[in-house]
């Protein structure tokens, strides 16, 4: 650790940001060592917090359709083609917005080649009847199967409790006749709503200068509207009294989740909640958590804390499994942990130990390109600074004892805190 905290600090990441004459915001970072490109496209509101009542999933298959085929070439020759050069290009989804990207050699030919294939995914997809039944019914047995187990089970419920009505609630909502109730004209919908040139974020990172990233982007994206005609916002999220569901469930094992909505990504408490949730429970074996009810009471072989930021308030969870016989003791402990740590806060020596270990790991987590182009897109998506990637650090690094725990008094009430239990007696 004490190699590695001089070179997070030394290693200033040069990110180059504009914005081009269509409104899309621009992400660069050149690397020239090697002869290769990642570029990653994300639309804003274009996630599954837009899905329409009573249909889920449409925007995970809009994405997931885009590479699966254009007008031209059927979903085979799509990926024939991104062999015959090397490329690799792909799409996905999260809560909040849908992306498509491609990595390729960076010689000129061959970048050009994997840029047109991504712009006819984006703005001329095949969308085929086929390959969506495929998908519809993939989707169907993925649920069902994860219906199964109790953790998704414990998981969905703690969602269901922590967004009753907010968007971020509608992933736990999906059933497989809402599944089925999507069609083709839902996508082409969404597609034409939510993919455009002014909600577009453009993330690039490897062997291009920025002349020739500026007119990649313009390749990329000829032909997408010029704006998106869906609204990209999310609403904030409401509280609600805290909530226990006791779920029946076939295991010999209890799941158990607490959580409440909590973090946002411009959260002011953001690092405190962060070094915070590494003493709590979020530092595997050092965590409170983890030394009370593993090492002192053996109630679990694992105890784990969460944070999820989002643009709104994002979940806080603690989960673990236990033995049904212990699952009241084992809660009572839990809680007491938490009472304990937010009423008095972290020890100088746990705070120390939390910034070694998130300040050591963080440039781990932008290590290759691949990586740096994902944590662009986040910078782009979230407004965030360009030296975020080395203020990150430092702020953990000035982290003090009493802001921790003023983090963490005002803003988690233990009595806040949903608790779910999957396997209850």
């Amino acid at each position: 650790l004490a190699l590695l905290l001089p070179l997070s600090v030394q290693a200033a990441t040069d990110i180059q940001r504009w914005r081009n004459r269509d409104g899309t915001q621009i992400l660069l970072v050149e690397r020239h060592e090697n002869p290769i490109i990642d570029l990653e496209v994300s639309f804003k509101g274009a996630g599954s917090v837009a899905n329409p009542d009573g249909k889920s999933q449409v925007a995970e298959f809009t994405a997931a359709l885009l590479t699966d085929g254009t007008q031209e070439l059927d979903e085979e020759a799509f990926n024939a083609e991104a062999d015959n050069i090397g490329a690799q290009i792909s799409s996905d989804s999260n809560a909040e917005s849908a992306s498509a990207g491609f990595r390729s050699l960076s010689k000129a030919d061959i970048r050009d080649k994997a840029a047109n294939l991504l712009n006819h995914s984006l703005t001329r997809p095949r969308f085929d009847e086929a390959v969506f039944r495929r998908r519809q019914i993939q989707s169907i047995t993925g649920l069902q199967q994860q219906e199964t187990t109790p953790d998704f089970t414990a998981g969905r419920a703690l969602t269901k409790l922590a967004y009753p009505d907010h968007p971020y609630g509608r992933g736990a909502n999906v059933t497989a006749e809402s599944i089925r109730k999507v069609n083709l004209d839902d996508i082409r919908a969404f597609h034409r709503s939510r993919y455009g040139k002014d909600n577009a974020i453009v993330a690039i990172v490897g062997d291009i200068n920025r002349k020739q990233a500026d007119q990649l982007v313009k390749n990329v994206l000829n032909g997408l509207p010029d704006r998106s005609k869906a609204a990209h916002s999310v609403p904030p999220v409401k509280p609600n009294p805290a909530q226990r569901r006791d779920i029946p469930f076939a295991s010999e094992q209890a799941q158990v989740l607490l959580g409440m909505p909590l973090i946002k990504r411009h959260d002011p408490d953001y690092y405190a909640l962060v070094a915070g949730n590494y003493i709590l429970g979020g530092g595997g074996f050092d965590s409170r958590l983890m030394k009370v009810l593993r090492d002192r009471y053996g109630y679990t072989y694992g105890v784990y804390s969460n944070l999820e930021p989002a643009t709104e308030a994002g979940m806080f969870t603690i989960a673990y499994s236990t033995q049904k016989k212990n699952t009241k003791d084992s809660l009572v402990q839990a809680q007491a942990v938490i009472k304990q740590f937010i009423e008095e806060g972290p020890t100088e020596e746990e705070l120390a130990q939390a910034k070694a270990n998130i300040i050591g790991s963080f440039p781990l987590r932008f290590d290759s390109n691949a990586k740096l182009v994902k944590y662009l897109s986040i910078i782009g998506y979230h407004n965030l600074p360009n030296d975020y990637l080395e203020a990150y650090p430092k702020a953990i690094g000035k982290l003090t004892v009493a802001q921790v725990k003023d983090a963490w008094k005002r803003r988690v009430k233990p009595e806040d805190l949903h608790i779910v239990v999957v396997g209850a007696e």
